[in-house]
């Protein structure tokens, strides 16, 4: 008889139940034919694994050498191919995300999450797109999510590239009693007076693109507040009244604002992939872009402002 694995189940269950006849019913063997298969396994190895009485069996001393190494076997056996969690853990990439302040980010995230369940996201805020970029520079982040804007092409070494995920109009948030309230879309111009919420620099073009605009149309804010902090927050002094902000045109206003579109669009903003060719596979990158674009259209989906804008400038356009 050549030793199978099977039949060191058979040894290890006689030597748990104790008996030959519970051991048969455990493993769905007749009694006969574990009785049988006992004595074909003893003849195996030359001399009885089991001492037999009134109340059951116990093993020889040959046979508890024989079972705890039928044990070893199994449990050998039972673990191939299985790699221990910690391991398994370890072999999940991790893919280190930077991102600045854009609104496809928990949209690119919770999808990417879906169709890459084997990729760990590691994700930062840095509100700087040109901070990004050097993160990006020196490897300390792989991929990430920045911003530039139409003229001013994100900078950086040929260690990295970008992909325009989308080029979007920046809107006005205004409170729900300004003087302009009831306009479909504002200019720049009749702002002039108001006082401006305005975000720091970001070392790709902003604010300066805002003060040229503002030259644009004839004048140079009179008030500016530098803001970088939470949009609710940013919201709830706009509704106080203690002035207003260019947007982001996805923005979701809360009561008491109001967001408008700007006459002639003199602001645009473009949402950026960038990353390591050297740290980020094709299909994860693919992954990345598509994600962060379908996360975009589901935000401009539900922006009524947006579409309202979109609806009536393409039809204008394409007269």
């Amino acid at each position: 008889m050549e030793l199978e694995l099977r039949h060191l189940r058979v040894l290890c269950a006689i030597d748990d139940a104790g008996s030959v006849g519970r051991a048969a019913s455990d493993l769905g063997y007749s009694q006969p034919a574990m009785s049988t298969q006992l004595r074909r396994i003893e003849r195996h190895f030359g001399e009885p694994l089991f001492e037999r009485g009134a109340t059951g069996v116990r093993p020889t001393r040959y046979g508890t050498e024989v079972v705890a190494q039928a044990r070893d076997v199994l449990a050998r056996a039972a673990a191939i191919g299985h790699r221990p969690a910690a391991e398994v853990a370890s072999s999940r990439r991790t893919l280190r995300v930077a991102a600045t302040n854009s609104p496809v980010l928990s949209g690119m995230v919770s999808r990417v999450r879906a169709r890459l369940p084997d990729v760990s996201l590691a994700v930062s805020s840095v509100y700087a797109s040109s901070r990004i970029v050097e993160l990006l520079e020196d490897g300390a982040v792989d991929a990430a999510v920045a911003a530039d804007y139409p003229g001013m092409e994100l900078k950086h070494s040929d260690a990295v590239t970008h992909r325009g995920i989308v080029t979007e109009p920046t809107f006005v948030a205004l409170p729900t009693r300004h003087r302009l309230r009831h306009r479909a879309q504002v200019s720049l111009a009749e702002l002039a007076e108001d006082a401006w919420f305005l975000t720091p620099d970001d070392g790709a073009g902003w604010p300066g693109v805002f003060y040229t605009a503002c030259a644009a149309a004839g004048f140079s804010p009179v008030a500016v507040h530098e803001f970088l902090g939470d949009q609710l927050q940013l919201q709830g002094m706009i509704a106080d009244g203690l002035g207003v902000s260019v947007v982001q045109a996805t923005l979701r206003p809360i009561p008491d604002v109001v967001i408008k579109p700007l006459i002639g669009t003199p602001l645009w903003c473009r949402y950026v992939l960038a990353w390591r060719p050297d740290a980020v596979a094709g299909e994860v990158t693919e992954t990345l872009f598509h994600s962060a674009a379908s996360a975009y259209r589901e935000l401009a989906g539900q922006s009524p402002h947006l579409r309202a804008w979109a609806a009536r400038t393409w039809r204008v356009s394409g007269a």
